[in-house]
């Protein structure tokens, strides 16, 4: 039994991938409880994908294609925050067009490339076994930055999130938060390449935090459940990835999900599950 566990990480590279994973599980859980709570799914699924013309650029230069990614995801965050800053247009139309145009742009780039280039399949499915020293240095870099901006601006991100106008009284600047968030969002995006790639990343931004959503009422409690659950699926994909030879990245979202699926069915407070938040809220405020 004791084999069974420690076996799979006796590899080096199995070492540096329950790193990245671990990194990543964290960030993605800890952040996607602003997704959930600001209804930010869809953004996150469209910025996953407006990275591709960033990492295609990459690519054709022959520079590094997390770095790209990282500037394609800000211009996109950006770009958005910028259309929709004074209510011109709404934030999902924004988020619509920018995420069609950078992914149209993307393709384009792409089926310029004749060969066929298992790096840019790596991007698209995650490659977490393949993460070298320098990824698991980049990765450990960026989760610190992001979660340390979390803490630094916490009071700042919760009333932004659930009182934007008193947020504005109190001169928290609940549209430089919003744009924070973006950039955030953005930034763990790019962290989460290598793990679950594009297709995936939005799952794990989502899942954890919507299952800590069903579990708890008060915000630091929905942080901590959500990195528990995230760490969990993380280890969890990664021996299902070792011992059955599937992808770790979707071996790590299904097990998310099935953590969701289970608790939602069995919590017997699901269905009031908002109801129970709105007196915490009302104690973050005060």
């Amino acid at each position: 039994m004791i084999h069974a566990l420690t076996d799979p990480f006796a590899q080096s590279f199995m070492q540096r991938a329950l790193l990245a994973s671990l990194a990543v599980g964290i960030v993605c859980s800890i952040l996607g409880c602003f997704v959930v709570l600001r209804s930010m799914a869809f953004l996150g699924d469209a910025l996953a994908h407006a990275i591709l013309p960033g990492v295609a650029i990459a690519y054709l230069l022959g520079a590094s294609l997390l770095a790209g990614a990282l500037v394609a995801a800000i211009v996109v965050a950006l770009g958005i925050a910028a259309f929709s800053r004074q209510g011109t247009i709404r934030e999902d139309t924004a988020i619509g067009i920018l995420f069609t145009a950078a992914l149209a742009l993307g393709v384009l780039l792409i089926s310029t490339i004749r060969t066929y280039s298992s790096d840019l399949t790596h991007i698209l499915f995650g490659n977490v076994l393949g993460v070298s020293r320098g990824d698991l240095w980049l990765t450990a870099a960026l989760a610190v930055l992001v979660l340390a901006t979390i803490a630094l601006f916490y009071r700042r991100f919760l009333l932004s999130t659930f009182d934007p106008v008193l947020a504005h009284m109190v001169g928290a600047r609940p549209e430089a938060m919003r744009i924070a968030m973006l950039v955030l969002l953005a930034i763990t995006i790019v962290v989460s390449l290598q793990t679950v790639g594009v297709g995936l990343v939005a799952a794990l931004l989502v899942t954890p935090a919507a299952t800590a959503f069903l579990l708890t009422r008060r915000l630091p409690a929905m942080m901590a459940v959500s990195a528990a659950i995230g760490v969990f699926s993380s280890i969890t994909g990664l021996y299902m990835s070792y011992y059955l030879n599937v992808a770790s990245g979707a071996a790590v979202v299904l097990v998310a999900t099935g953590v969701f699926l289970v608790t939602f069915v069995f919590s017997p407070r699901r269905g009031i599950a908002w109801r129970r938040w709105r007196p915490a809220l009302s104690k973050h405020r005060a």
